[in-house]
């Protein structure tokens, strides 16, 4: 099943919480653009649109590049933008590969100026909605103990702890997954 492309992927409305927030949408980053970040630079187009930490980190754009490399789907291993209505670029989210028996790993980050106001929920959500509208069946995230703010997000929207292993850096993380009601997709 070829995967339905990113730009297809609805804005999503968050929260208001404490002051209305602009919709969101995410934006599938170009090879150009994850070529730049993955040389820690800012891809040219963005210069003066994007909030500090919004941007994912070299490695993890370095990572989708060499996947990519090797044959893997762009959809499933390239990075999604984060971006506001006014254009602004306020995290980065994605698969971290393909999917392998019917899950998939997904990872999020946002800028701390607007963290705490409904974008990574919608992200998720929006993560969530691509991977089931092309035949994931699961959706998982690995995420540190330490961080209550992704734990809140994942189970505000029906993730589970399903249990903890050490990760290959050697931390602990809690394995949260979630999979829809079949009438939901």
């Amino acid at each position: 099943m070829q995967p339905v492309h990113a730009a297809a992927a609805p804005a999503v409305a968050v929260a208001a919480s404490p002051a209305p927030v602009a919709r969101l949408s995410l934006r599938p980053l170009a090879l150009g653009e994850l070529a730049d970040l993955a040389a820690s630079r800012i891809p040219a187009g963005m210069v003066g649109r994007v909030q500090p930490g919004a941007l994912p980190p070299a490695f993890v754009a370095q990572r989708a590049l060499d996947r990519i490399g090797q044959g893997a789907s762009e959809f499933w291993c390239a990075t999604f933008l984060i971006v506001r209505d006014d254009g602004e670029i306020v995290g980065g989210c994605g698969f971290k590969g393909e999917p392998a028996k019917g899950r998939v790993e997904i990872a999020y980050g946002i800028a701390p100026a607007h963290r705490r106001q409904g974008a990574a929920a919608a992200a998720v959500q929006a993560l969530l909605d691509l991977a089931f509208s092309n035949g994931v069946r699961e959706v998982f995230a690995e995420i540190l103990p330490e961080n209550a703010a992704s734990i809140a997000v994942v189970r505000k929207l029906g993730f589970r702890l399903d249990c903890t292993r050490v990760d290959e850096d050697g931390d602990v993380v809690g394995m949260y997954s979630f999979a829809p009601p079949v009438e939901r997709y």
